[in-house]
């Protein structure tokens, strides 16, 4: 892939609090596909790059125009918007790696937050990068992690495991698969299938701390907490509406190694690695504690210290 030119911008326009409004000098591309996030609720969640990209692309790509019109609208952006969806994307992807070969700058939005999560944007991405075109990201907005940073549930590491499916049999072999993993799950939802999810979920997982949330961003934004039963009871008296963000806590430290198999595994890598670094290698394995696995290892006979 070839490096980016630096381009010197013409200026980044300012945008006072409580003014809505974007410079109307467009501003020096680089060739390439400019995926950017936005907004996922609060119209004020997107960033000056963003905007600047938005106003001077030759082309912006949109999953709903007419979604991504109101953003347009509020901004005074007055940029004209292609529909890329999942029903055209076969069609699209050839006409815009045709406008990337000619040196055009392509700017790729979808519904609202980060492209390429839960939508088509993958698989434009994908062609792009192997035809050798620039891909640039422009961060901003995600209900993934504003449901994560919300939620308070451990966020050092984390899933995300989109919508799950419709039906209860397929919905609980893949929620089978993610049982044993150790890190805060992330799903997106619907209000009318969320207590379904839940009723799985509770039957496969056992007990979980929970997080339901919703309209993040927006007036009326909330967090529902507690176990499966206390959510189910909740959703139960007031269902929530429209998509959602589910969070479910890892797993307790009883993953099913019991001490024997800590004891082995300490075994193998304490004469190569010493103590220290072989108790933590362990918990992260096991799930269990660091404390309790170095406690472990100090009983073993070693032919290294730690």
């Amino acid at each position: 892939m070839s490096v980016p030119s630096s381009k010197p911008h013409q200026r980044v326009p300012q945008h006072p609090i409580g003014e809505l409004t974007q410079s109307d000098t467009p501003i020096r591309l680089d060739s390439g596909l400019y995926v950017i996030a936005t907004p996922i609720g609060n119209l004020r969640d997107i960033t000056l790059r963003a905007l600047d990209v938005l106003g001077s692309a030759d082309r912006v790509l949109a999953e709903d125009t007419r979604q991504t019109g109101k953003l347009f609208e509020a901004y005074g952006l007055k940029n004209t918007l292609t529909a890329y969806h999942d029903h055209n994307a076969a069609a699209r992807i050839p006409q815009v790696m045709g406008w990337l070969a000619e040196g055009q700058s392509v700017a790729l939005v979808s519904d609202a937050g980060t492209p390429l999560v839960s939508d088509p944007g993958f698989k434009l991405v994908r062609e792009a990068t192997a035809q050798g075109h620039n891909v640039f990201p422009l961060p901003g907005a995600s209900a993934v992690l504003a449901g994560l940073v919300k939620s308070g549930l451990p966020s050092d590491r984390f899933l995300f495991a989109g919508f799950l499916p419709a039906k209860s049999a397929a919905r609980k072999r893949e929620i089978e698969a993610l049982k044993t993993v150790q890190a805060t799950l992330v799903f997106f939802e619907t209000g009318p299938r969320i207590k379904a999810c839940l009723t799985d979920m509770a039957e496969v997982l056992g007990e979980r701390d929970v997080v339901l949330t919703r309209e993040l961003t927006k007036r009326y934004e909330e967090a529902r907490t507690g176990s499966f039963a206390e959510l189910i009871t909740s959703v139960e008296a007031d269902a929530p509406r429209g998509e959602l963000v589910l969070l479910i806590g890892p797993p307790g430290e009883d993953t099913g190694w019991d001490a024997a198999r800590v004891e082995l595994a300490l075994g193998k890598l304490i004469p190569e690695q010493g103590v220290k670094r072989a108790s933590a290698d362990v918990a992260e394995l096991s799930g269990w504690t660091k404390r309790d696995v170095y406690a472990l290892a100090l009983t073993l006979k070693t032919p290294r210290e730690g």
